[in-house]
């Protein structure tokens, strides 16, 4: 797979490998959490990486956590801050001692402070890394050099995110001598390396998710090693774009059609299956905010999507279309969201 690939260098070195002692250890967790009103509904994110903070924090690390939580659109927004996270960890390792550190630049003056006040075997969560706005964009470099700043040690242990060359992400390593994988990413690994290497038949892969560019390798990879490939998320638009069908205002990466057209040759060529949505669930625009339980939808086939509308989920005939595939495989591979899946309306059984 694409992360991975971009992890190569890491999937040897675990932090069962590396000594933390004394050391400043930069993890990059997923703490991108479900919250309502302020409140965590669903921690499972949370746990799933405290085998990892626990490991560097019992070998005496300075345990620096990053992570993303949600989609800010107009800068740093309260609502998508990571106290809460922060809060809930602190419940979790009690009695370690965990300080959440608010900036809205993510490192300051006062987060780095804050760093060097730290004792062995304390936590410090840094807020939201999409507050800096830097974290996905072009200008990434300075913020990935500021992160690094704060440590001797890098870990990823973020799998979901290990594909995107973001700051927090593929950015710091560049700045980090020693990085290394946390417990949760070489699972993912060992897993994933195994199910797409020597899969039970049939093997069926599932990629969802925005952006074609994103999964660039992924798709080409896994089209000479399953039997059926199935395609969801705001990528299937580019596709079926390349089809020629109307896709109206939903996500399209205009650079990527004749990519796009050439894995679906390839399938053909292979004789593998490449499935399209066949219906889609339109919206007017794109909900404000993302959780808006009221927005309106409708149905349309994906060769007759009105003009007006973007697409923004999987329709009630692919979900049957993709279950029957799922349901006939004997590996299964599923990597991204098929839909929306943060606004209820465009999540129920479709993400």
């Amino acid at each position: 797979m694409k992360g991975c690939q971009k992890m190569a260098g890491l999937n040897k070195v675990t932090v069962d490998d590396i000594d933390v002692k004394g050391k400043k250890v930069l993890v990059r967790v997923d703490f991108n959490v479900p919250m309502k009103d302020g409140v965590i509904t669903n921690d499972n994110r949370i746990q799933a990486a405290l085998p990892t903070i626990k490991k560097l924090v019992s070998e005496g690390g300075k345990v620096i956590l990053c992570s993303p939580l949600g989609k800010p659109k107009n800068g740093p927004e309260a609502k998508f801050s990571l106290k809460a996270a922060a809060e809930r960890l602190a419940e979790l390792v009690a009695p370690t001692k965990v300080t959440f550190v608010p900036s809205d630049k993510v490192v300051d003056d006062s987060v780095k402070a804050a760093v060097d006040a730290m004792q062995d075997g304390e936590i410090i969560v840094l807020e939201n890394t999409r507050f800096r706005g830097a974290e996905e964009t072009k200008n990434g470099e300075e913020f990935s050099k500021e992160l690094a700043s704060l440590a001797d040690v890098f870990v990823m242990d973020a799998f979901g995110s290990a594909h995107r060359a973001h700051a927090s992400t593929a950015g710091v390593t560049k700045f980090v001598k020693t990085t290394a994988v946390g417990y949760l990413m070489q699972k993912e690994i060992d897993f994933l390396g195994n199910a797409v290497e020597n899969p039970v038949r049939p093997f069926v892969a599932i990629l969802g998710g925005a952006k074609v560019a994103d999964k660039l390798n992924v798709i080409s990879n896994l089209l000479e090693k399953c039997d059926t490939l199935i395609i969801g998320g705001g990528m299937a638009y580019t596709f079926l774009k390349a089809k020629g069908y109307e896709i109206g205002k939903s996500l399209v990466d205009e650079t990527k059609l004749d990519y796009c057209k050439e894995m679906m040759e390839k399938a053909e060529k292979l004789g593998k299956k490449l499935l399209l949505p066949v219906d889609s669930v339109m919206i007017d625009d794109f909900p404000n905010p993302i959780d808006d339980p009221t927005i309106a939808t409708t149905i349309c086939d994906a060769d007759k999507m009105d003009a007006s509308k973007e697409g923004c989920d999987i329709g009630p005939k692919t979900i049957e279309l993709y279950s029957e595939a799922v349901k006939t495989a004997k590996t299964v591979v599923w990597n991204g969201p098929m839909g929306v899946f943060e606004n209820p309306v465009l999540a129920t059984a479709r993400s």
